[in-house]
């Protein structure tokens, strides 16, 4: 049975509070025995979940390093479809939903679901091809947010684009090109943020599925954003607007 490899003290403990069952063995650091560690330790045996106790580099081989000296073995985590999404929006009075087109870079996507989750997201939505997937690294960024906020991967995003607006959400795509300001725009509805690859931006059927485009204002020399620190504008701005 393949596995993950879930590291990191927030990332761990995460996985043990909401999903115990699907750890199947926890490595921790002989020389770590502080009140962050014991907590962790006495879950796990509450779960009946193996505990072994290993050396530095034993981890450090495991996930090459940035372990905070506990690295649990865990299921694999499943992805949503489409039809989850359409339970999900079924039950929200007014759906807040994130759509990556093709982010790549496990760190962005871990940081990206830490903002979702703390921004109330419902749904993060993303391509199966050409995106990255709920790896180790993304969870471990995560801190604990990839196991709160559903991720649904789909097979066609702009197919699942007009889906949303059929549902009755607004689909806002984040353009450098606009001259509509985010802070301009009226997010308070039932509502679909779109933001593209790191780089590359929406690629161009995302864009023209779009109902419309906002932009960040740039005051400085920089050109763009890295897409998880836009995100996080942009979803507080959508929160801002829907209290």
């Amino acid at each position: 049975m393949s596995a993950d490899l879930v590291f990191g003290i927030h990332a761990v403990t995460a996985l043990l509070q909401r999903a115990p069952q699907d750890v199947l063995e926890l490595f921790v650091m002989k020389e770590r025995e502080d009140k962050r560690m014991q907590p962790i330790v006495q879950q796990a045996r509450q779960h009946g979940i193996s505990v072994q106790f290993c050396n530095r580099k034993t981890l450090d081989n495991l996930v090459n390093g940035q372990h905070q000296g506990v690295v649990a073995k865990a299921r694999p985590q499943s992805t949503g479809t489409e039809a989850d999404l359409d339970d999900i929006i079924a039950k929200q009075a007014k759906p807040f939903i994130l759509v990556l087109d093709g982010v790549t870079d496990p760190h962005n996507l871990g940081a990206i679901l830490r903002s979702a989750d703390a921004a109330g997201v419902h749904a993060v939505v993303s391509p199966k091809d050409r995106s990255v997937k709920l790896t180790s690294v993304v969870r471990k960024v995560a801190c604990g947010a990839a196991e709160t906020v559903p991720f649904i991967t789909v097979t066609n995003l702009a197919r699942t684009l007009r889906q949303l607006q059929d549902a009755g959400l607004w689909i806002v795509g984040t353009a450098g090109e606009t001259d509509t300001l985010l802070y301009e725009a009226d997010l308070k509805g039932p509502i679909a943020l779109v933001l593209g690859a790191e780089g590359e931006g929406m690629r161009r059927l995302t864009r023209e599925t779009c109902d419309s485009l906002v932009k960040i204002p740039m005051l400085g020399s920089v050109s763009s954003l890295n897409v998880s620190v836009a995100a996080g504008i942009c979803l507080f701005e959508t929160v801002r607007q829907r209290q």
